[in-house]
Parts: C-alpha cells; sequence; structure tokens
C-alpha cells in the first residue's frame, strides 16, 4: 500500500505492522478504512509468512474511533439500515479476535471508542506514558461496540466495565495499566524497540502452537475444566504432528535457539520424543 493509503502494511521478518493512516482525523475510521482492515486481517489469517501482527496508527494518536461523520456507517448511501454498514466494524473486530497468529497493539497516543476496543481486541497492549483511553460512547449518544460488551468485563469485571462505558470517563495510561488494559508502559522514546522485539520474540515462537494455546485461552471463559482440559489435550495432539516439537527438544540437547516453521511432520518419520526435559533442566540451561 502507498503512504496516502488510509491503511498502510509493512512486512518484517514475519511481522505484518498495519498503521492505521488517516492523522488528519486522529486516525478515526471510517468506510475506506473499515473495509481495509477487513481485508488486511483476512490476507494476514491466509499468509503462513505472517508470524505476529502489530497494529498501529499515524503519529499523532492510536485511533479517535469510528468517524460518527462517515455516511459510510452511519448512513449508507445505497439507503440501507445502517445496521448493515455496521457489521463492518463487527467483521474487523471477530477477524482480529480469531487471527491466528499473536497480535500486539501499539498504542502511541489516544485510543477511543472502537479504536481503544480495538487495541483491547489484540493480545497484547503496549502504551506510552502520554497515553489515554475512553470508551467514549455514552458522549456521541451511542452505546459500546467493536467487542468492547465483551471484553472489557472479562479484563476488568462486570462493575468497572459498566463504570468505564457508562461514564465515558477518559483514564490515562497508569490507570489503564493498574486495571490490566495494558500489558506494558513504555516510554516513547523505547515503544518502537520495545515492540519491535516484543513481535520479534512472538514471530519466533512455535506458531502452531501458539494459535493453539491462543484459541484455548480465548475459549476458555465458557468452558468448564473438563471442557478445557479435553480441548488442552486435542491441542497437543495437534502439536505432536509438527516438526516444533521434534526441534524444540534438539534445540534444547544442542543449547541452541530453537528455530519453528510450523510444518506438519513427515508421515512415517521419526516421532516426537515423549521425553520432555522438566522445569529444573530448563532452567540449567537457559
Amino acid at each position: 500500500m502507498t503512504d496516502d493509503s488510509v491503511l498502510l502494511c509493512d512486512d518484517q521478518d514475519g511481522i505484518r505492522t498495519l498503521t492505521l493512516n488517516r492523522p488528519h482525523r486522529r486516525n478515526a475510521i471510517n468506510g475506506e478504512l473499515w473495509a481495509a482492515l477487513r481485508e488486511a486481517l483476512a490476507e494476514a489469517a491466509r499468509d503462513r509468512r505472517v508470524r505476529a501482527l502489530v497494529l498501529t496508527g499515524a503519529p499523532g494518536a492510536f485511533c479517535s474511533g469510528a468517524d460518527v461523520v462517515d455516511a459510510d456507517i452511519s448512513r449508507p448511501a445505497d439507503g440501507t439500515h445502517p445496521l448493515h454498514g455496521l457489521r463492518a466494524l463487527s467483521d474487523v473486530a471477530l477477524a482480529l479476535h480469531e487471527l491466528p497468529v499473536p497480535t500486539v497493539a501499539k498504542v502511541n497516543g489516544a485510543a477511543m471508542g472502537a479504536g481503544w476496543n480495538l487495541a483491547l481486541g489484540c493480545d497484547l497492549v503496549v502504551a506510552t506514558p502520554e497515553s489515554t483511553f475512553s470508551q467514549v460512547f455514552a458522549r456521541r449518544g451511542l452505546s459500546v461496540d467493536c467487542g468492547g460488551s465483551w471484553l472489557l468485563p472479562r479484563l476488568v469485571g462486570l462493575q468497572q466495565a459498566k463504570r468505564l462505558a457508562l461514564l465515558a470517563e477518559t483514564i490515562d495510561a497508569d490507570e489503564a495499566w493498574d486495571l490490566n488494559l495494558v500489558t506494558w508502559v513504555v516510554s516513547a522514546d523505547e515503544i518502537d524497540a520495545f515492540v519491535a522485539d516484543l513481535a520479534g520474540r512472538l514471530a519466533d515462537g512455535p506458531p502452531i502452537a501458539l494459535a493453539q494455546t491462543k484459541a484455548l485461552l480465548h475459549e476458555s471463559v465458557d468452558r468448564t475444566m473438563r471442557d478445557a482440559l479435553a480441548a488442552e489435550s486435542r491441542a497437543q495432539t495437534v502439536n505432536f504432528a509438527t516438526a516444533d516439537t521434534q526441534e524444540a527438544y534438539a534445540a534444547f540437547t544442542e543449547k541452541r535457539r530453537p528455530r519453528f516453521t510450523g510444518r506438519w511432520a513427515v508421515p512415517g518419520g521419526p516421532r516426537p520424543s515423549r521425553t520432555v526435559p522438566s522445569e529444573l533442566e530448563r532452567h540449567k540451561h537457559a
């Protein structure tokens, strides 16, 4: 995508960075950007070269939310009900949530409304001390969207979720961290390097195993312990069928970093060892 696109895409060493690029509107998302995000997330899910995804905004803000003056969303030009336009938000939120690769939100400024909920939809959130956050919907005469009604109670509990959504207060990065709504707060001078290192570590991980873990954690909220254990067993069976389990053990014994690929183990080839190094042994070789 060119620099004048509403969404910039950059690939480097298995890390795909998507940058919301409407700085004149503090990266508010209009119909064109919703459509670009939906396609970009679908493409990231299909592209096996993508091992981690970073979502951020052009300098000045992370995202000030949905562009409420955008007729493409609130007043479709073809005269159809706004519900059809609002499905674009739902499609993006769901695609981000279900993306099999680890995702990182790099919040380099204000994250408001749907913009904040997109950040919360990522697996990890890195902010700067200057970042601010608000479920601004009530101030616009609107209710929570873009997954906020599902994400907030699970992250902060029902009472704090109601406080954030009903009062539409703006909180700073320190309070967001106290509420477990950001994972790290890093200085503005250091956030680029921090996120690059973080995304690099995620991209170096075993892709199939990380996808399985991410899905297990997402599904745990409405599962019993018995259900979770059964799902974990199925996921481990999938992992044992990849070359990564053999690679992990070989790297451990050879005292080197593993090179994970996510490849399916060759049928009839060497089976993954059932011997797994203990936690004590791992620490000895760390």
